[in-house]
């Protein structure tokens, strides 16, 4: 028996408010058509007024952000065969080489009238603009062509983006910024009189500047005079002036009589105020920095030292406000991440840990190298994060109503909302559980369709419907939720929150609220079933190899060394690096050390030797896991592995070798000025034993998707 559902949609206007009934049927019921809020900076401070009550009296709040990428390299892809710690790493690269586009938010608020949610979803188009003129360099992040291409397969606007997107600062820019017009405010930008030895340092070089110099104190003795006798003098002087519109206008600066200085040159602008001090006590050089270079230059009368003390303090004053008044404007988007801080609301994602380091980068400050200390940071400013990724693969209940089914975002709404959803099928649930309703401005639907899919806002509004029918499905009844219920604390749900899968991809999840990896979930269950264990102190990174060696070659080759049970599994990073997976932990030194000796002998027995066949076709190098976590935590950014390696060991090769070299110089330097002993012979002979790996041909640059190979 069909469920039939009684639907009323509002379309609201100054004048009107009318309603209109049907019976709901999802295959025939025509829905109604409204895009989500869309925000850019032309109508940024009023929306974010708007949104501010919906933040404050939601239940819950679902979040989606578009960016320009995901990963600048092949192998920078997130592998079964990467550690907790170096799948965060990877995320890290991700989120500090790429930008964040658009940013999508829903909050959710429970109408226990009606019975059902009405969701509030907003699309913020941002663009990391530089708005401030000490701001640094202008920003630079990377593009990967099939995000641009995604997205533009689904019309994504990149003119709003890029000409109407907000720009923002994250709380560490921010403070920077104040920093930096602090300094800017005390040095050149500064309003501030002249210092005395910057003046007496600029000689009248030339007749020119002597004539200049008199003339100046003319004119300013005249305009002063004519201040003190307040006679025909003033207006005159005046009038001629403004008449003529060149150098010299007189204007008041904070109630008191000024000239400001237009069309001077720097080097007669410093002429003028060593005129000023050494001829004039009552009068006061000022500079005024305004936006653009546009600076305003004043001399300003003042019947007292300390009514110049006040003159400047209140140029000071007004320096500093308008200071802070630029960089409030430059905090941009901000302002909406740090309302949700402090509401301190249930924030939902769909596989969101990308999403939330994008935020901790963006808007908070630069992310931490340990994994640790970023789930520290997070927690403290977002106490309660839910994955709906994570909810759908863990509980049983959801597993067993999703039949095993995809849990991709846009497929778990087909099968949990079909009311919503435009896909093919999406009527397999018999009844919808939970009703939404959607609100944009004026306009207010339960049967609702976007005109648009993969915006962040749409998949913000996704996200959150699908959380709010999962918890229904988790028992969790909203009728008989009371006003004061947070959701948050809802017990049904403790077990979700902050548990999040660490990647684009299944794998690793870190509990948030302790920072550590949770028990058993570091390698993905059916890889585990389907493939050995991995262990990441037996496995060796070899790089650098030709191209056509092929797995089975390179596990035959080991396996002659030592032993047929000796390699468990190999996995190809691209083309021509992969990760050797040994059966023993020894064996991962037995193979660098062989390795090692091979490339220094060329007799016979190395010659012949049966690893020469996966040696012999390229500049090949090889190291423990600990160095694969040192490539992959470097910023340097190379398409092919081999290349991202040998760059990586140059480097801390050359900066070892400058450390041993600067040590062995000091020390031979206290052999020379001092009586030798047994300390500085032991440190001696310690540095003299160092090694040094000497640099390697780079190669050549191929793309080249990952594979995984298991023998």
């Amino acid at each position: 028996m069909k469920r039939k559902c009684l639907i009323t949609t509002f379309l609201k206007s100054p004048k009107t408010l009318i309603p209109f009934s049907h019976p709901f049927c999802s295959q025939t019921t025509k829905k109604s058509t409204f895009s989500v809020k869309k925000v850019t900076k032309t109508n940024f401070i009023s929306s974010l007024q708007d949104l501010k009550p919906h933040i404050q009296n939601a239940d819950f709040i679902s979040i989606d952000f578009e960016m320009t990428g995901i990963t600048s390299s092949p192998w920078r892809e997130s592998f079964d065969f990467d550690r907790f710690d170096i799948r965060y790493l990877k995320v890290k690269d991700s989120v500090e080489k790429f930008a964040v586009i658009q940013f999508g938010i829903c909050p959710f608020k429970w109408d226990s009238d009606k019975e059902s949610f009405i969701a509030h979803p907003h699309t913020f188009y941002i663009f990391p603009r530089k708005e401030l003129p000490l701001d640094g360099p202008a920003y630079e992040f990377l593009c990967q062509t099939t995000s641009l291409d995604f997205l533009s397969k689904f019309q994504f606007d990149f003119n709003a983006c890029i000409y109407e997107g907000i720009s923002y600062l994250s709380r560490a820019q921010e403070d920077e910024a104040l920093n930096r017009l602090d300094l800017a405010y005390e040095d050149e930008l500064s309003v501030s009189e002249f210092k005395s030895k910057e003046v007496k340092d600029i000689p009248s070089v030339g007749i020119a500047d002597v004539l200049f110099t008199e003339r100046m104190k003319n004119k300013f003795c005249e305009w002063r005079d004519g201040l003190l006798r307040n006679t025909g003098k003033e207006s005159q002087f005046e009038r001629s002036s403004q008449n003529s519109k060149t150098q010299l206008e007189t204007v008041f600066f904070n109630m008191h009589p000024a000239l400001e200085l237009n069309g001077f040159t720097s080097h007669q602008l410093k002429l003028i105020q060593l005129v000023i001090r050494k001829h004039f006590k009552d009068l006061t050089y000022i500079r005024m920095s305004g936006e653009n270079a546009s600076d305003r230059k004043l001399v300003v009368y003042t019947d007292s030292d300390t009514d110049k003390n006040l003159v400047l303090k209140e140029a000071r004053d007004t320096k500093r406000r308008e200071a802070e008044m630029k960089v409030k404007n430059a905090v941009g988007f901000r302002h909406v991440i740090d309302l949700l801080l402090s509401e301190q609301k249930l924030v939902v994602g769909h596989n969101c840990f990308l999403d939330i380091a994008h935020i901790h980068n963006k808007f908070l400050g630069p992310l931490p190298s340990k994994i640790e200390e970023f789930a520290s940071s997070i927690h403290k400013h977002f106490p309660h994060i839910i994955d709906t990724k994570y909810l759908l693969k863990t509980d049983k209940v959801m597993q067993f109503m999703m039949k095993k089914k995809s849990t991709s975002l846009s497929k778990a709404f087909a099968y949990l909302c079909p009311q919503f959803s435009s896909l093919s099928g999406s009527s397999v649930v018999n009844r919808q559980s939970v009703e939404f309703e959607v609100q944009v401005d004026e306009l207010r639907s339960s049967n609702w369709n976007s005109g648009a899919k993969h915006e962040a806002g749409y998949d913000a509004f996704m996200t959150g419907c699908v959380f709010a029918q999962a918890c229904d499905h988790l028992g969790i009844d909203f009728k008989l939720q009371s006003p004061s219920t947070v959701l948050a604390y809802d017990e049904r749900l403790r077990k979700y929150i902050n548990l999040l899968y660490v990647s684009w991809i299944n794998g690793s999840i870190i509990d948030l609220s302790t920072g550590e990896e949770t028990p058993g979930s570091s390698i993905h269950e059916t890889f585990k079933q389907r493939y050995p264990k991995v262990i990441f102190e037996n496995i060796v990174v070899f790089w650098g190899f030709s191209s056509n060696l092929k797995p089975g070659i390179l596990k035959e080759s080991l396996s002659k060394v030592f032993g047929l049970g000796s390699v468990t599994s190999i996995y190809y990073l691209d083309k021509t690096a992969a990760f050797i997976q040994f059966s023993k932990k020894e064996l991962v030194s037995d193979f660098l050390a062989l390795k090692e000796t091979l490339e220094n002998n060329d007799d016979a027995v190395s010659v012949l030797h049966p690893l020469q066949k996966i040696l012999e076709d390229g500049d090949t190098q090889a190291a423990d896991y600990e160095v694969y976590k040192q490539i992959c935590s470097s910023s340097i950014s190379r398409v092919l592995f081999a290349d991202q390696a040998n760059e990586v060991v140059i480097r801390r090769n050359s900066k070892e070798e400058e450390s041993r070299v600067s040590t062995e110089s000091l020390i031979v330097r206290d052999e020379n000025s001092t009586t030798k002993n047994e300390t500085t012979k032991d440190s001696s002979s310690h540095f003299s034993s160092l090694v040094v790996l000497h640099p390697v041909k780079i190669a050549e640059s191929i793309i080249f998707f990952t594979r995984i190979e298991h023998i």
